[in-house]
């Protein structure tokens, strides 16, 4: 009997088999791990270096720390020890934190470190749903460019709710995307949810996306019409729910059971979020849905206005690619116009192009932004920057195959587009840098990698390999990315970090003099000056019982003294002073009834009744009682020793 040769396996078989005994996915290129390890461990290094002197929010600091030792504290998000009066934000964002504290114990990297976690998450996610849309070229561009927007670095070194914020949005439309490409409900209530938690994070902000997700899965998302608008109320419910259901808990909670709501004239938690971090935000009523009058006031100077995002303050710190992504959201849209509705790439450049298009609008409109509210909008930016390469990328590659058959070279307008977003992108780069010059050395850099890269993409010939095209590419790509890379790597110095409450990569932050002695102080915690050991040192030892250690004139008084240690301190005011809680007749029943002794008021927040009550009833403690010449601003004040 004859025997029957074996069939011999052909190469994507081999390749098949060979991806199979790896773990490799068939369709993962060999380059892909490595490259994403390192972009992983770029980011790890760049949100994580010198953590232990990050940059510490002092208000929010004073709270992590608080939130840590008690759990009324810890759930309301109270703003000391005995939760007397809460955090003007949602706690959400800060539970991370609060727990990384609790185990680790009160040190300044310990705050820290969810942020480090959150923001490599970010990129790491991003990636997962880049590639799943445009594959694994544009997802390791979305990484990168991430991974280096300045603004991102800066907030991953920081402890500010937006990162919270921007890797729930990103899980948000991770979900959505898969529900689009699958028709599952499930991935569309998973949506809903990730915006919920987001909601917790930074509230409203978190809303501003919805009717952009609404419209890509209505638009896109197979089944009839009525179906997916039906899928998408039932998502928003969801969305809505999970978002009002702390406010709810906080609602029917009595009110001798939670802090006093701060920025609020009511006690209400509706009105902390929706006016005081809501409607007065948009318009010129500052007491919008029961919001402390003046709270606004801050927030309507600066950053605002329709070339917010392009400003020389705002704009190094988010917008080198911003050229690059429009330019990607229109053509990824245009070049698919006659394809069918569920065509999944255009339904991609819909939700990122709309997610930045929708918070564009928002920001303009508001009464003033902190230039790192912008961090959310990066993955947006990434994103199609990642994408539209990859689809310039393929247009190119394409007529390229398409020369090389016919054996001539041809001019077509999508032939220039890769080399012409390349271009443009670099000039814009110039344009941004230009009224610092910050770094100038990485100008003529980006130049001249530019130059190589586009004469490369545009000088074709009958030698020209696909190797060249690659090498031409990435030269492109690392022109467009250095010098946001140089304004990222930055802020890794103190003195081009920007404020801790306000992060920001390079000299655009504050007008410090180059030299360190110049740079801000972190304010960590369990890093009490000598100011503050003095006087805590001085009011512990003659606390008898008291409830409170002492009571503050808003809670600029009070931030050090929660760092340096958890104790329970009544804060009169809340955040801007102005929040009436306590009242003068409640404070005088504390002193009445021994829980509160001490008062200290600054001479740097406005006259409330309650800071007017300790003034005529409370004696005045010099500064050389606890062993200092002066104590600046402050007065402390006996309520024991009436005056």
């Amino acid at each position: 009997m004859t025997a029957i040769p074996a069939v011999q396996p052909t190469g994507a078989q081999r390749d098949r088999r060979a991806a199979h005994r790896s773990g490799r996915p068939v369709d993962t290129p060999r380059w892909e791990r490595p490259a994403l390890a390192a972009v992983l461990a770029v980011a790890t290094a760049l949100y994580s270096w010198g953590m232990g002197h990050a940059a510490l929010h002092p208000f929010y600091g004073a709270a992590i720390r608080s939130m840590a030792g008690s759990p009324r504290a810890f759930f309301f998000g109270g703003l000391d020890a005995s939760g007397s009066i809460s955090l003007d934000k949602l706690p959400g964002a800060f539970w991370p934190d609060a727990v990384s504290v609790w185990l680790f114990g009160p040190h300044t990297w310990a705050a820290a470190l969810p942020q480090v976690v959150e923001g490599v998450l970010t990129v790491w996610l991003l990636h997962r749903i880049v590639r799943a849309w445009a594959g694994p070229f544009a997802a390791l561009t979305t990484a990168l460019a991430l991974t280096l927007t300045p603004v991102t670095v800066a907030l991953n070194r920081a402890t500010i709710p937006d990162t919270a914020l921007t890797l729930l949005l990103v899980a948000a439309a991770g979900a959505l995307q898969k529900a689009v490409r699958t028709e599952r409900l499930l991935p569309l209530i998973t949506c809903g949810v990730w915006v919920g938690l987001a909601f917790q994070a930074k509230m409203l902000q978190a809303w501003v996306v919805l009717p952009v997700f609404a419209v890509v899965y209505q638009f896109a998302a197979p089944g009839t019409a009525s179906r997916r608008a039906v899928r998408v109320l039932l998502a928003g419910a969801v969305a809505v729910a999970v978002s009002c259901s702390w406010m709810l808990i906080a609602w029917v909670t009595p009110a001798a059971s939670h802090p006093y709501f701060d920025g609020t004239t009511g006690n209400d938690p509706f009105a902390l979020v929706f006016g005081y971090n809501g409607l007065s935000r948009f318009g010129s009523d500052p007491t919008a849905f029961g919001a402390v009058p003046g709270t606004a006031a801050s927030r309507t100077s600066g950053n605002t206005g329709w070339d917010m995002l392009i400003n020389h303050t705002v704009g190094p710190q988010v917008a080198w690619l911003l050229p690059l992504a429009v330019t990607a959201a229109v053509l990824g849209v245009e070049r698919r116009a006659r394809q069918p509705r569920t065509e999944l790439s255009r339904a991609g450049f819909l939700l990122w192009g709309g997610w930045l298009a929708v918070y564009i609008v928002v920001f303009s409109l508001s009464n003033g932004n902190h230039p790192y509210y912008t961090a959310v909008i990066a993955p947006a930016i990434a994103a199609l920057t990642g994408g539209g390469l990859a689809l310039f990328r393929s247009e190119y590659e394409a007529r390229y195959e398409t020369e090389q058959k016919a054996q001539h070279l041809t001019v077509g307008r999508r032939h220039l587009v890769l080399p012409a977003v390349i271009a443009l992108t670099v000039a814009w780069a110039l344009i941004l840098d230009w009224p610092t010059l910050f770094l100038s050395w990485l100008l003529p850099v980006a130049v001249m990698l530019a130059l190589c890269g586009v004469v490369g993409l545009c000088s074709r010939g009958p030698r020209t390999s696909p190797r060249m095209i690659h090498a031409a590419l990435a030269v492109g790509v690392a022109a467009i990315l250095v010098v946001p890379a140089g304004w990222a790597v930055s802020s890794l110095d103190p003195l081009y970090a920007g404020a801790a409450t306000s992060p920001m990569a390079g000299p655009v932050g504050k007008s410090y003099d180059k030299h360190p002695r110049h740079a801000p102080r972190r304010k960590g915690l369990d890093r009490p000056s000598q100011r503050d050991t003095a006087l805590l040192d001085y009011l512990t030892a003659r606390r008898h019982g008291e409830k409170y250690l002492l009571a503050t004139q808003a809670a600029y008084t009070a931030e050090p003294l929660l760092r340096a240690r958890s104790e329970p301190i009544l804060v009169m005011g809340g955040f801007t002073g102005l929040t009436p809680f306590p009242t003068a007749q409640q404070l005088g029943g504390l002193v009445t009834t021994h829980q509160l002794r001490y008062a200290l008021l600054t001479t740097r927040r406005a006259t409330t009744p309650a800071t007017t009550w300790v003034k005529s009833h409370c004696s005045r403690v010099p500064p050389t009682a606890y062993g200092l010449r002066t104590d600046g601003s402050f007065t402390l004040y006996d309520c024991a020793s009436p005056k």
